[in-house]
Parts: structure tokens; C-alpha cells; sequence
């Protein structure tokens, strides 16, 4: 089993784990936490990540909790947090298991310096002593203890809201921390909004972050049956609450891709992900392409967004047998291709 830096890491400070009740959170992309079942008394896993949800669900050792908030009552009391790329992400995480477990709490943090994890030390300074045990692999290991009492944890409070005026509409954006433009809108999107045709008929919005995409193309086109989706949690919890706020309607899916999206489609919209976590990913959107058209009815098309550098056109040449450049900038190309 091959394991992320940050877990060979944690591999060598499993004296903090014999015999624990152990909750693991963050920036999760191993199953590294099956392993700690053999030293600790049990192992839960809370991601925010459907596929990770997905893929450690597979196993019977830990049970594993997926939403935008951890919910479930858990008897834990020392929590293993992998640090995310975000620093406002990694105060969500920390205000909210904190505040749920309380006072005596034992937490490990870990996480690549990259990331940011040497700001740990001060983030925690409200809560209680954090202190450095391990530093190897371009990563830090810290133990630290909640010795004062968190502050609730209201979900409602770490919302952040933007107002927007694109492509002739005016709407407002509601985004957690770790989402994609969390408080600002992402340039390549508004190419593609400003630029897209009248829709009609079922319409996805794949990888749709905050709702922005999704948002405006339903204020534009109010008779269209509109679906989200996303892999991430927060993403799916800050579309719902665009949504909401803009008096707007569509169905929401947690998904990998498409395995969780067995219909069909008249349009695939998308301002296709290429990053997981501190990490250059191209699979998803990958595989988004190649099987864009089992998904798409006759006549169906799709339209994508991405970084001029991005070498999507030969992928969706093979998958559609044409691929147009719809629009282009300094920066972004729009894509388009019909089934």
C-alpha cells in the first residue's frame, strides 16, 4: 500500500493512537486510516470528498461520515486532522470538531508544509497547547488538547456571500471555506456564462462549486429541469444556499463523475476541476469528457470552460469526433462539441 507523505508521517508517531478513540478529518487521499485500526481502539473517518467517502466506505473497519457538517454523535476522543490547502478550510474543520467533542480532546495534526500547516500552531492558540513532535517529508506533525471551551458551531456563520452582475443577471452567492471562488468570482466562468446559448431541456452543471454557473444559467433559462453536481460537500451545501437566497430550484447529487448520475442530458455545462486538494488532477475531467456522450441525448451538447494550457480539445475530438472553440481569451477557451 503506497501512503501520502502525511500518513508515512503519522506512521511514525502511532503512540498517540494505542488504544484511542480516533476521529480522522481533512485532506484525505489514502486509506491510511484502515491502518490505524490495528493500533487504535476504533477509527471514524467525517470527509467532506464523496469519492474518499466512496472508496473508504468499501471496508468494514471504520465507518465513515460524508456532509458539509459532521452530524452523528461519536464517541471519540482523540482527533487525527489532515491539514487542507485552505487555512479558512482548516478553521471550519477545527471550530467544528472542537466545538462537538469539547474540553479533554486530544487532536494530531499533520499535514506538507505546503499547505500551510506550520499556521496550525497559531490557529490553535485559542483552544488550548499545540506543540511540534515531527517534522519529515517536507511535512509537521503536531499534539495538541482542548483545554478551553469552543465556540458553537453554527454552519449558518461561515457562509461568506458575494453579489454578482453577469450575463445580464444580478444574483448573490453564498460559499463555504474549501469551495471554489469561496467570496470571488472566477474569471473562466464568466466567459463561459457570458457565452453560452439559450438553453433548454435537462441541463447539468458538473463540478457546479458555489452555484454560480448553475445559478445564473436557471435565472436565464427558468424552464429548464437543472441538476448540480459535485464531489465536494461544501460545494454542494453553498450551491443549495445560492440557490435558496435566489429563490431558485434545481436537484442537487453528490457524485464521483457520473456514478452517481445514471440519466441523460440535453446540455453538459462545466468549469471542469483540474486540482484535488494541493494536487494537479486531470482524471475527473478526463472522465468527465470521455463519457460525456453516454450522458447526453441525441443532439446533446456539451460545453466546458478551461485554461488555455489545458489540453482538452484532443480528448473531446475522440470522444465527440468534433470539438469547436466557442470563444477564447488571453487566458480561457470555451470548448463545445454535440453528440
Amino acid at each position: 500500500m503506497s501512503y501520502t507523505a502525511a500518513s508515512q508521517v503519522v506512521a511514525r508517531q502511532l503512540e498517540f493512537f494505542e488504544n484511542r478513540k480516533v476521529l480522522v478529518v481533512g485532506e484525505l487521499s489514502d486509506d491510511y486510516p484502515l491502518a490505524l485500526v490495528d493500533v487504535a481502539q476504533s477509527v471514524s473517518v467525517f470527509t467532506t470528498n464523496y469519492a474518499y467517502h466512496k472508496q473508504i466506505s468499501r471496508s468494514q473497519k471504520v465507518v465513515s461520515h460524508f456532509g458539509a457538517e459532521l452530524t452523528a454523535d461519536l464517541d471519540i476522543d482523540m482527533i487525527l486532522l489532515y491539514w487542507p490547502k485552505a487555512k479558512a478550510e482548516a478553521d471550519y474543520l477545527l471550530s467544528m470538531v472542537l466545538a462537538k467533542f469539547g474540553t479533554g480532546t486530544e487532536i494530531c495534526i499533520v499535514g506538507e508544509n505546503r499547505s500551510g500547516v506550520r499556521s496550525a500552531e497559531k490557529m490553535f492558540t485559542p483552544y488550548g497547547p499545540l506543540t511540534k513532535y515531527d517534522s519529515a517529508r517536507r511535512c509537521g506533525f503536531y499534539w495538541g488538547r482542548c483545554d478551553n471551551p469552543a465556540q458553537p458551531f453554527e454552519l449558518s456563520a461561515w457562509f461568506r456571500n458575494y453579489p454578482l452582475t453577469v450575463a445580464g443577471t444580478e444574483i448573490t452567492i453564498r460559499s463555504l471555506p474549501g469551495v471554489f471562488s469561496h467570496g470571488e468570482f472566477d474569471k473562466g466562468s464568466e466567459l463561459l456564462l457570458n457565452t453560452l446559448p439559450k438553453l433548454r431541456g435537462k441541463v447539468l452543471d458538473f463540478g457546479c462549486g458555489a452555484g454560480v454557473i448553475g445559478a445564473v444559467m436557471k435565472t436565464n433559462n427558468p424552464s429548464i429541469e437543472l441538476e448540480l453536481c459535485d464531489i465536494s460537500a461544501l460545494a454542494l451545501e453553498s450551491a443549495r444556499e445560492t440557490f435558496k437566497l435566489n429563490n431558485l430550484e434545481a436537484k442537487f447529487t453528490a457524485t464521483d463523475v457520473f456514478t452517481e448520475l445514471p440519466g441523460s442530458y440535453n446540455y453538459l455545462v462545466s468549469n471542469p476541476p483540474f486540482h484535488s486538494g494541493l494536487k494537479t488532477c486531470y482524471e475527473p475531467t478526463e472522465n468527465f469528457i470521455a463519457q460525456a456522450p453516454q450522458h447526453l441525448h441525441n443532439d446533446g451538447a456539451l460545453i466546458i470552460v478551461a485554461n488555455s494550457f489545458l489540453q482538452y480539445p484532443p480528448l473531446i475530438q475522440k470522444s465527440f469526433g468534433e470539438c469547436r472553440t466557442a470563444a477564447t481569451t488571453n487566458k480561457f477557451n470555451i470548448y463545445a462539441a454535440k453528440k
